[in-house]
């Protein structure tokens, strides 16, 4: 599960640039110009940043998720990686009711995006309807996956400012599309008035 979520992500990232490789086999080591090397190249760039300690969470993070739990708000975390250690690291975990990662996709056999199972099963634990949350994405996939799973609100996040990566946001189903989670904050109370 967890090997098919790295490669749904390589082809992710392959296809908003427009590059065609083979697949090849879960077996191809970086470089040989497949699909999955691709995958496996990633997760060992992934990894040594990890060990270097070169992972932070964007600096607006905290801020946000604390401005929103002052307005009342329930908070999820969902990412398909095992990386528990990562978020905890950042300092982000007393601030989300539930975390849905991928041990939890594993344990039970939960699709990744663009399905909307992950995300599905984050509103399910906080007990709210899918229709009454805001969910926040930066990956195509996950916007996608946010309008397929019938969100009241898909806030597709684009850092990069740049109108092409806002424009495939909103063709894959972002109702809005804002430059950091700070934007977040206000659009969200803004949503609930």
């Amino acid at each position: 599960m967890i090997d098919r979520c790295r490669l749904d992500g390589a082809l992710a990232f392959l296809t908003a640039r427009g590059i065609e490789l083979p697949l090849g086999d879960a077996a191809d080591p970086p470089g040989c110009g497949t699909a999955w090397a691709v995958a496996a190249r990633k997760e060992r760039a992934f990894t040594e940043a990890l060990q270097a300690g070169a992972v932070e969470a964007f600096s607006e993070v905290r801020p946000a998720l604390e401005a929103l739990r002052a307005q009342g708000m329930r908070c999820a975390a969902v990412s398909a990686s095992r990386r528990r250690p990562l978020r905890e690291s950042a300092a982000i975990t007393p601030l989300v009711d539930v975390l849905v990662d991928g041990a939890d996709a594993e344990r039970l056999t939960l699709a990744g995006k663009p399905d909307p199972a992950l995300f599905l099963e984050a509103v399910r634990r906080l007990h709210v309807d899918p229709a009454d949350a805001a969910m926040v994405e930066d990956a195509l996939a996950g916007v996608e996956a946010g309008r397929r799973g019938h969100f009241g609100l898909v806030i597709g996040l684009d850092r990069s400012g740049g109108t092409s990566a806002a424009a495939n946001l909103r063709d894959r189903g972002a109702d809005v599309v804002l430059p950091d989670l700070t934007a977040v904050v206000d659009t969200v109370a803004g949503a609930r008035s």
